[in-house]
């Protein structure tokens, strides 16, 4: 959880300083500022974390039901990457967010309150206790079921209210 939390940290902050720094450049008239909020605009969306989490769910049901060796290949290979790779673009985008805040577009930050950001904490969520999931036969089966109706849902529903 620490290692997570300082990478969040630091992805946010890194990407707060170069949209701050587009910010600054698009300020003083260069057409080059513009091109950089709008390419780190491109990946913040909400939108993204919709298939990374049908990604994830799947990979945590094959590692409900899978041999504990196959498991931990799917664990190291996939949930743990997409668990990282939904960290940095949640912190890019919060990154973001800060910046423009911080550049006098108050009403920035009431972005972050998109529900579908409720991917994200259900993702790293899941990834914390995805081993005492493995550890649980009973739970095993549960989330086994859990884990691919929440995967259906995230490719075939489209999550517009």
């Amino acid at each position: 959880m620490n290692k997570a939390a300082a990478s969040f940290a630091l992805v946010a902050v890194l990407a707060a300083a170069l949209t701050a720094l587009s910010l600054a450049v698009a300020r003083h008239g260069y057409p080059f500022g513009v091109i950089g909020v709008q390419r780190l605009d491109g990946i913040a969306s909400a939108d993204s974390f919709i298939p990374l989490a049908a990604i994830y769910f799947l990979a945590a049901m094959l590692m409900m039901i899978l041999p504990l060796k196959a498991a931990s290949i799917v664990l190291v290979n996939a949930a743990d990457t997409i668990h990282w790779i939904v960290i940095a673009l949640f912190a890019t985008i919060v990154g973001c967010l800060a910046a423009r805040w911080v550049f006098g577009q108050a009403s920035a930050p009431w972005a972050l309150l998109d529900w579908r950001y409720l991917f994200v904490a259900i993702i790293v969520g899941c990834h914390l206790a995805m081993n005492e999931l493995r550890r649980n036969v009973l739970l095993r089966s549960l989330f086994f079921a859990l884990f691919g109706v929440a995967t259906l849902a995230c490719l075939f529903w489209s999550f517009r209210i």
